[in-house]
C-alpha cells in the first residue's frame, strides 16, 4: 500500500474527487492499483479539469465493477502483490434505444450528455447485427491513450418480435432519470468551460456515478425469460441495468494472460477474439453470477442466480496515423471481437 506521504502527493483534485466515491479505506489501494494519466500530473487545486473529473468517473467505476466481479478481484489482487498496475482501457455499458424508457433518455442518449462534457468524442460505430445491437466507442480529447474510453452499445427492440418489444416496455417503460437538475447544469459548465470549481465538482461526480447503475425496478420473472429468449443481452440489462458490462485492462500480451489464468483454474475465455486488423486481440473471464431478485406470477419476490459483470484484456498495436505519419495505439474496436465477448454474460 502506497504510505500516507505517497497520498499527500497525488493531485490535490482528484483526491478529493475520490473521497467522495470511494470508501476512504478504498483509496490508497486503488491508487496503487491503477495507471494514472500523466496529464493528472498537472493541476490547478481546486479548479477541476473534464480530464480530472473523467480519470475519477473512470476509477470510481472500476472499483465498483470488482466489487460484483469476483475473478476480477482475485486477478488485481495478484497484480498488487507484484506491484503491477492495470491499464484501464476502456469501461462497457449496455442501453435500449427505446421510446418507452420512462424519465430516462433512450439509448447512449443517457450517456453522452455526460460523456462529451467530459472530453469525451466519438471515435468509432460498429454495427453488431447479429446481437441487434449497435456499438459506439468513444476517447478522451486530452489523453485518448491514457484516459479510459467508453463502448457504448444500444440494443434495438424494433428488431425483435412484438411480445419482447411489450416485455422491453414492461421491464424499462418507468426508468427513472438519476441525472438531477443541478448536475445538468454543472455539465453544461464544464463543456463550456472545460473546469469546474472543486465544490461544484465534488457535489457532481456522485450523481453521475450513479447514472451508472440500474434505473428501473425489478423485473416479473416471465418478462426476464421472455427477453432472455430472444437476446441474452437484454435478458442482461433487465437485471444489471447501465452498470459497467465489463472493464478493461490493457496488457501486453492477451495470449499470455489467458494462459496464465487459465492454468491458475480462472474461468477465462476459451479463446482470443482477434481483429480483422490484427492489431487488437480481446479476452475475458466469463461473468461471474450475482443473485437478482424478480416479481414471480404470484406478485412475490423470489431470487435465481444471473450472469452478471465480467473483466476483459486487450492488446492493442500501434497504427501509422495518415495525418502525422507518426506511430499511435490502435484505440479502435471490432464488431466480431465485441460480438464475441459479449457472450461472456449469456445465461446458462
Amino acid at each position: 500500500m502506497p504510505d500516507q506521504q505517497e497520498l499527500q502527493k497525488m493531485n490535490p483534485n482528484l483526491a478529493a474527487l475520490l473521497a467522495t466515491v470511494v470508501p476512504e479505506a478504498e483509496i490508497a489501494g486503488l491508487v496503487q492499483l491503477m495507471n494514472l494519466p500523466a496529464a493528472i500530473n498537472i493541476f490547478t487545486p481546486g479548479a477541476v479539469t473534464r480530464a480530472e473529473l473523467a480519470q475519477a468517473m473512470n476509477m470510481a467505476l472500476f472499483a465498483g465493477l470488482l466489487e460484483r466481479v469476483p475473478s476480477g478481484r482475485a486477478y488485481t489482487a495478484d497484480l498488487q502483490h507484484t506491484q503491477t498496475r492495470v491499464q484501464f482501457d476502456h469501461g462497457a455499458l449496455r442501453t435500449v434505444r427505446w421510446s418507452e424508457s420512462g424519465a430516462l433518455p433512450p439509448g447512449e442518449a443517457a450517456f453522452t450528455r455526460i460523456l462529451r462534457p467530459l472530453g469525451f468524442v466519438l471515435n468509432g460505430t460498429y454495427p453488431l447485427d447479429r446481437i441487434k445491437m449497435t456499438g459506439r466507442s468513444y476517447k478522451h480529447l486530452d489523453a485518448p491513450d491514457d484516459i479510459a474510453q467508453y463502448f457504448v452499445s444500444e440494443l434495438h427492440p424494433e428488431r425483435f418480435s412484438p411480445e419482447f418489444q411489450q416485455a422491453v416496455t414492461r421491464v424499462i417503460g418507468a426508468s427513472v432519470d438519476p441525472l438531477t437538475p443541478q448536475a445538468v447544469a454543472s455539465l453544461a459548465e464544464l463543456e463550456r468551460d472545460g473546469a469546474l470549481p472543486l465544490a461544484m465538482a465534488c457535489e457532481l461526480l456522485p450523481v453521475i456515478v450513479r447514472c451508472f447503475e440500474r434505473q428501473h425496478a425489478v423485473a416479473h420473472l416471465a418478462d426476464y425469460e421472455m427477453l432472455r429468449a430472444e437476446s441474452a443481452e437484454m435478458a442482461w440489462i433487465a437485471t444489471e441495468g447501465n452498470a459497467f458490462n465489463h472493464a478493461t485492462d490493457r496488457v501486453d500480451d492477451v495470449f499470455a494472460v489467458a494462459d496464465a489464468q487459465r492454468a491458475l483454474g480462472r474461468p477465462i475465455k476459451d479463446s482470443v477474439e482477434v481483429s480483422k486488423s490484427g492489431r487488437v486481440r480481446q479476452t475475458a473471464f466469463r461473468a461471474d453470477p450475482v443473485r437478482r431478485s424478480f416479481i414471480d406470477a404470484t406478485g412475490a419476490r423470489i431470487e435465481r442466480d444471473v450472469p452478471g459483470s465480467f473483466y476483459e484484456f486487450i492488446s492493442r498495436d500501434t497504427v501509422l496515423d495518415d495525418a502525422t505519419g507518426r506511430s499511435v495505439l490502435d484505440l479502435g474496436f471490432d464488431a466480431g471481437n465485441a460480438t464475441g465477448i459479449f457472450k461472456m454474460t449469456a445465461a446458462a
